[in-house]
């Protein structure tokens, strides 16, 4: 049963490690302050639960685990939250900003 925890467990690790990285990476390729948000956002859903479940499963339920949960399921709702805000503010304080975007529409 152990060596099942610890599979599973490094598969959600490296999971969240790829997640962790391709969101590093595109932080720094985009160029669109927006683009680079959603990136950054990426990194805060999705890498840390994928890494906060491999910490649950590798050492089992207990109130440690319980404290781990709770902390991503604050960054669920404060992430979205500070993204749209910080979103707002760069539409509205963007005088460039037509120029910024490219126009996808063909």
């Amino acid at each position: 049963m152990e060596t099942v925890r610890f599979i599973i467990s490094a598969v959600l690790m490296a999971g969240a490690l790829f997640t962790f990285i391709t969101g590093v990476l595109g932080a720094f390729r985009f160029k669109y302050v927006l683009n680079r948000m959603h990136a950054a956002a990426v990194n805060d859903t999705l890498g840390v639960l994928l890494a906060v479940l491999s910490l649950v499963i590798a050492f089992g339920f207990s109130m440690t685990s319980l404290k781990l949960i709770l902390v991503v399921v604050f960054l669920w709702i404060s992430s979205p939250v500070s993204s749209h805000l910080i979103a707002r503010l760069e539409i509205t304080t963007n005088p460039d900003l037509s120029q910024e975007m490219e126009d996808r529409r063909e």
